[in-house]
């Protein structure tokens, strides 16, 4: 009969995964400046890689908190969002709605984030882990502000995508 897991293993397990995420991420957040045409894309990618170390650090952090090393373990969910950004960027790269699809990549990892660091949290303090509460608290406050402001991006990301099909028709 298999072990029976609690609450912290599961705790445990999610931290790993989302550290794994977030390096991911941290590699693709340069490819992702790279391809955008709009100024203000490139600096909110720039801004969020920056953030993205931190927050890797913090998870670092957590890992220490609850006596555990900091490790990985292969998150397939991310890894198919950041590659559904990667063919964004190929099958795009020289059109207008390529900035509107790079918004749209990012939020999905944005949304992805919210999720994790939503769950991570509850369970820390179901845990008592009041420590790694404000830890992952700080970090899915960025995750918010960042997806706020690539809502905002996007709303200029589309009307330049539909704006450019429009004068070329």
């Amino acid at each position: 009969m298999a072990e029976s897991k609690a609450l912290d293993d599961m705790f445990h397990d999610m931290l790993k995964d989302v550290y794994y995420a977030e390096k991911q991420v941290l590699k693709a957040l340069p490819k992702m400046a790279k391809a955008t045409k709009s100024a203000e894309l490139k600096k909110a990618f720039e801004t969020h890689k920056a953030e993205t170390a931190e927050q890797i650090e913090r998870l670092s952090q957590v890992f220490e908190l609850i006596g555990k090393t900091p490790r990985a373990k292969t998150c397939d969910a991310i890894l198919g969002i950041l590659k559904e950004g990667e063919a964004v960027i190929e099958d795009y790269e020289d059109s207008p709605a390529l900035d509107a699809g790079l918004v749209a990549s990012a939020q999905a990892v944005e949304h992805y984030e919210i999720a994790r660091y939503g769950t991570l949290k509850a369970w820390a303090q179901q845990l008592g882990h009041k420590d790694a509460v404000k830890l992952l608290d700080e970090t899915l406050a960025e995750e918010t502000k960042t997806d706020k402001l690539l809502t905002q991006l996007g709303g200029t990301a589309n009307s330049t995508a539909t704006s450019k099909v429009a004068k070329a028709a």
